[in-house]
């Protein structure tokens, strides 16, 4: 295969007949952004130094640098104490022997449903499970992603116990007509072919895109495939006033290999949509959005398992500059998700319903940052959540910033997150209790920015403590196993992240993360080390890049398993001109055998080519 991917190169480079213009070193060039901004963080664009939450942003470049179609594994290694499990090439599947769980500083659940994704700001989870569908989500669709590591829950609600994903999508913004394709093709099979394109005139904007992936699987039974669709469009109604819509689509196929040396398991057919309106407006010393939002999804597995869900809601909030240094924002949320459950092939085919049901949830907040002496920033903030199961939820958090000089920013923060019972918990099968209360933790957090050498190094250190209660598991009483709020955890840590570039050709990036778990957690490793770097000299493009996860708790009933691994990957590419460069990656490349999911051993040695085109 290798002599193909280096055939493949070399035709691809016979054909181009144009030269590296000007415009293409430019793209090139990599700076280390020290006063990002960011809007996850707060709900209004601000300095990310002003934000005494801890903010991850991974940007566009080092998305489509790595050349992946799903995006959840690109954030595993950009961001310090995130991880996401992974079982094979491409796709998580659902239900037994799904992978995709995030965890955040040890805190996830299993499913994930205490690390809240949102798109664009709007809540993404699945109606009657409560998680996110990872396979949902694609790269090519993405201008960034803001991570918050900690509690959001005062700005967002249900599920930002442990933390947010904010997938930020793209959107034209130039004038004019702007298109990218990608093909990709490597081991076992794989196939991934992705388009997308924009256009931008007189205050209207389009962006659409098309992905297709597919795989034979490094195991038997593991083949999968996916089709995704993005359309999204925006208009400038007048200086102060903008409009935009968008709407996503995916359907993909696969099935459960099962675990090393046992049957495969089950296929399944999952459908998932969103839809989303926004009216964004903009003056002087106000700001603000009211937007709706719909997800919905169909999932048929040929156990006889079949559901079809809802997430809705409204979200409207503004914010106002009274004077200097002071911004006040309120809001206010209305979600309600739900769905059927059955199984068509109970009762000798008859079927029988689970649950049909739903459940609502409206909260207000209010959110107050306050700069002092241009060097200090306050910020305090309270949610009064209100869930038609089990009442009200206050939610409380408290920070500062302070900035004692123009490379040094100090952080700290006391938050409160909490996660409500899901659909499942409360109604489906046999554990169901609709008596449960929400999950609850607190999170206590110190940090440090650091810029050094005219900003050539870039750092930040996270000491954390988060303790946790009324966590629901399944325990076993006197009428069988039941849902109870009993679980407990206490979790502490410490995060860097840094960046360095020795020179304008050369750019380092390294994050570590460690995390003492009074009880051990499912998918969350002990320790997580990240380092890469980057060259550019010219038309051409190396990365190589290490992983090294320590003490990954695989299993924890009835025994403890723990698994720890280092992965070396390496991606080449060749800008050929304005329109063409092409690549060659390689995964794995020691050919390591390692576990993210008991059971489920992960591929050794993997390589794709690919080509990507401009227009």
């Amino acid at each position: 295969m290798k002599k193909n991917v280096f055939l493949f190169m070399i035709v691809v480079v016979i054909i181009s007949k144009s030269g590296f213009s000007q415009q293409n070193k430019s793209i090139l060039k990599d700076t280390i952004n020290i006063n990002e901004v960011i809007i996850t963080g707060s709900k209004t664009s601000v300095n990310r130094n002003n934000v005494p939450l801890t903010v991850s942003v991974v940007s566009k470049e080092k998305i489509e640098n790595s050349s992946e179609s799903a995006l959840l594994p690109v954030l595993s290694e950009q961001v310090p104490g995130l991880f996401v499990t992974e079982r094979g090439i491409t796709g998580f599947g659902v239900s037994t022997g799904s992978a995709g769980q995030i965890s955040l500083r040890g805190i996830g659940g299993s499913p994930n449903t205490q690390v809240l994704v949102m798109l664009d700001g709007n809540p993404q989870f699945m109606g009657i499970m409560g998680h996110p569908l990872p396979d949902a989500y694609i790269a090519s669709d993405v201008e960034k992603v803001e991570v918050i590591r900690g509690p959001a829950s005062t700005l967002y609600g249900t599920n930002a116990m442990g933390g947010v994903i904010n997938i930020i999508t793209k959107e034209q913004k130039e004038d004019g007509f702007k298109a990218n394709a990608r093909l990709m093709y490597g081991s076992y099979n794989t196939q991934k072919y992705m388009v997308n394109g924009g256009f931008k005139k007189n205050g209207l904007s389009v962006f659409a895109s098309f992905n297709h992936d597919q795989t034979n699987g490094h195991r038997d039974s593991s083949d999968f495939k996916i089709n995704n669709g993005y359309f999204r469009v925006g208009y400038d109604i007048n200086n102060n006033f903008k409009i935009n819509s968008d709407f996503s689509l995916a359907n993909f196929d696969g099935t459960d290999p099962g675990q090393e040396g046992k049957k495969a398991g089950y296929t399944y057919d999952i459908t998932r949509g969103m839809g989303a309106v926004a009216l964004d407006n903009k003056f002087n010393k106000t700001s603000g959005s009211l937007r709706f939002f719909y997800n919905f999804g169909e999932h048929n597995i040929t156990d006889g398992f079949h559901s079809i869900d809802k997430n809705y809601g409204i979200i409207y909030y503004q914010s106002f500059n009274l004077f200097k240094g002071n911004t006040i924002t309120i809001g206010t949320d209305y979600k309600k998700y739900g769905g059927i459950a059955e199984n068509e092939k109970a009762m000798n085919g008859n079927g029988m319903v689970f649950g049909d049901t739903t459940v609502y949830e409206l909260a207000g907040y209010a959110y107050i940052q306050q700069e002092l002496f241009t060097k200090l920033t306050l910020n305090a903030g309270f949610r009064l959540e209100h869930n038609s199961v089990f009442g009200n939820e206050p939610v409380p958090t408290g920070g500062l910033a302070y900035r004692p000089t123009s490379t040094t920013t100090l952080k700290a923060t006391v938050s409160k997150g909490f996660r409500s019972p899901t659909i499942r918990e409360l109604y489906l099968w046999t554990p169901a209790n609709a008596n449960l209360q929400p999950e609850r933790m607190m999170n206590y957090e110190i940090g440090v920015l650091q810029n050094l050498f005219k900003n050539k190094v870039s750092l930040e250190l996270t000491l954390f403590k988060a303790n946790g209660d009324n966590m629901i598991q399944t325990v076993m009483g006197p009428t069988g196993p039941k849902n109870e709020n009993t679980g407990e955890f206490s979790n502490t840590g410490v995060e860097f992240s840094g960046t360095y570039k020795p020179a304008s050709k050369l750019t380092l990036n390294a994050s570590y993360s460690y995390i003492s778990m009074e009880k051990p957690i499912v998918a969350s490793p002990e320790q997580q080390l990240n380092i890469s770097g980057t060259y550019k000299m010219n038309r051409f493009n190396l990365n190589l890049s290490v992983q090294h996860i320590h003490n990954l708790y695989t299993q924890v009933t009835p025994q403890e398993v723990k698994n720890s691994y280092t992965l070396l990957n390496s991606r080449v590419s060749f800008m050929i001109n304005r329109y063409i460069d092409v690549f060659i990656k390689g995964e794995n490349l020691t050919n390591k055998k390692y576990y993210i999911n008991y059971g489920y051993p992960m591929p050794g040695i993997i390589v794709f080519a690919g080509l990507n085109l401009h227009f």
